[in-house]
């Protein structure tokens, strides 16, 4: 993953202020070039009439003028001035505004700071939900941890997202010269009512852990690496994993469901977006034609086949 064009959206608040500091920082490391955008709330567009006498462009003036005042005090002295500069500004929905950032700019990782939502809030749809869900440009969500991180934590299954999610924390565990841990959980087998399954929980975990020797573990490559399999359910197996470890980033994959399925269940991603337990990185991962069904009957006593599960 080589970083030439680094995009952190900004709001004002703490934590795009803390976003901003570690996009800047990143930049820095990778020899990258870092713009901050600032999307503006198009406050007027009910009220910018005629028969009032409005000029809309004139009360979209004084809203980006507003919003320059507010960042000026927001971010002066979190990150260098040339940069404060050259902030960009446009009045619109932020999803919108930081896409056609991103595209004009070719930009190859968008910052955006983290919050912890819960209840009803998993259900309304966040900036970065958006732009994981529905663009292709990998997304780091800061929590406000170190800006240079020191432990990488890898999280990947027995799916087709497995090796770029490697490939990318490998980049940044290069980069700035941290330890990584690459993570695979195995959820237990669902209980099904009325129906009675001809494989255990064991069986499934031992077929997994060859599995995983043999298709994902050798794409490891960094020197000193460690790899880690647990048990429990993917989310929290893997929110325990980096609070265990102190992990600064997390690296997943984003890819698979549909719209639906990801409004009503969401992802592994997006539901550790929700309770966001270090910085996250999130890799789209391009779903292949056809995945490929792991049959767990080729690799132990286990009798069954199981499809190709979607990306952490």
């Amino acid at each position: 993953m080589k970083l030439k064009t680094i995009i952190v959206g900004v709001d004002g608040s703490p934590e795009s202020v803390r976003a901003a500091t570690v996009g800047s920082t990143l930049a820095t490391r990778a020899s990258a070039q870092c713009r901050l955008v600032h999307a503006a709330p198009d406050y007027w567009a009910a009220v910018a009439t005629p028969e009032l006498g409005l000029d809309r462009e004139e009360l979209e003036r004084a809203t980006l003028e507003h919003a320059r005042t507010l960042l000026d005090a927001a971010l002066k002295g979190h990150v260098p001035p040339a940069l404060l500069a050259g902030l960009e500004f446009a009045v619109g929905r932020a999803p919108a505004v930081l896409a056609q950032a991103a595209a004009r700019q070719h930009a190859d990782l968008l910052v955006l700071g983290g919050k912890h939502h819960r209840g009803l809030d998993r259900v309304s749809s966040s900036t970065i939900v958006h732009m994981v869900r529905a663009h292709d440009v990998p997304v780091l969500a800061t929590d406000g941890g170190a800006a240079e991180p020191r432990r990488i934590l890898a999280a990947v299954d027995l799916s087709h997202a497995a090796p770029g999610v490697i490939a990318a924390a490998e980049a940044w565990a290069e980069l700035f010269g941290a330890q990584l841990r690459v993570l695979s959980v195995v959820e237990p087998m669902p209980v099904v009512p009325g129906v009675s399954l001809r494989v255990s929980d064991s069986e499934v975990y031992h077929a997994s852990e060859q599995l995983l020797e043999l298709e994902i573990w050798p794409q490891v490559r960094h020197r000193d690496a460690e790899t880690v399999v647990r048990r429990g359910r993917a989310a929290a197996a893997i929110a325990d994993e980096a609070a265990q470890w102190q992990a600064d980033v997390l690296v997943v994959g984003s890819h698979g469901k549909g719209w639906v399925d990801r409004l009503l269940i969401g992802s592994t991603s997006e539901r550790l977006l929700h309770v966001l337990p270090t910085t996250m990185l999130i890799i789209p991962v391009a779903k292949p034609a056809a995945d490929r069904p792991l049959d767990l009957a080729t690799t132990g006593s286990a009798r069954a086949v199981v499809p190709a599960r979607g990306g952490a």
